[in-house]
């Protein structure tokens, strides 16, 4: 059996039929709206919890594309990557607000924007959705600098 298009899996609109659990490797992978929000360095704040995100990129973090340089072996080169599957959505509370993977375990729909609603790969960075030209990589910012990096994403997350 070949794998189906993104164009194909959009007009079918099987996320609103298909439990996270039961989607196959390319529905859950076309759930992904290549924001990469959830790829930026991400700081705790040691009193009350609280997670803010940043402007810095994850070494592998394509700036442009919000696509991962090296998906297959990102675990592998990155040790604190989290690898996303439906067992561990209810681990990871940080994930963006408006990512599939979260609204869909929340019960929620996809927003307007969303590549599989739009049929378009590219609307997510087309509707400033997207950290595309928006970050900078982990490997040019010293790590004490972090904290001034910090970045409220939620203002580009209206839906």
């Amino acid at each position: 059996m070949s794998k189906p298009s993104f164009k194909a899996l959009s007009a079918s609109r099987y996320w609103q039929k298909t439990p996270l659990a039961e989607m196959t490797p390319p529905e859950w992978e076309a759930l992904c709206d290549g924001c990469g929000k959830c790829c930026v360095i991400k700081l705790e704040d040691v009193d009350d919890g609280s997670i803010h995100y940043t402007d810095i990129g994850c070494t592998l973090l394509d700036s442009k594309t919000c696509r991962c340089t090296n998906y297959q072996n990102r675990k592998a080169i990155v040790e604190d990557c989290v690898i996303l599957s439906p067992g561990r959505l209810n681990d990871l509370p940080w994930m963006p607000k408006t990512c599939a993977y979260r609204l869909l375990h929340e019960g929620k729909d996809l927003p307007s924007w969303h590549p599989l609603v739009t049929g378009n790969p590219d609307s997510a960075h087309q509707a400033g959705k997207s950290v595309a030209g928006k970050i900078f990589s982990e490997d040019d910012i010293d790590e004490d600098d972090y904290p001034s990096h910090i970045k409220d994403w939620d203002q580009d997350d209206e839906r």
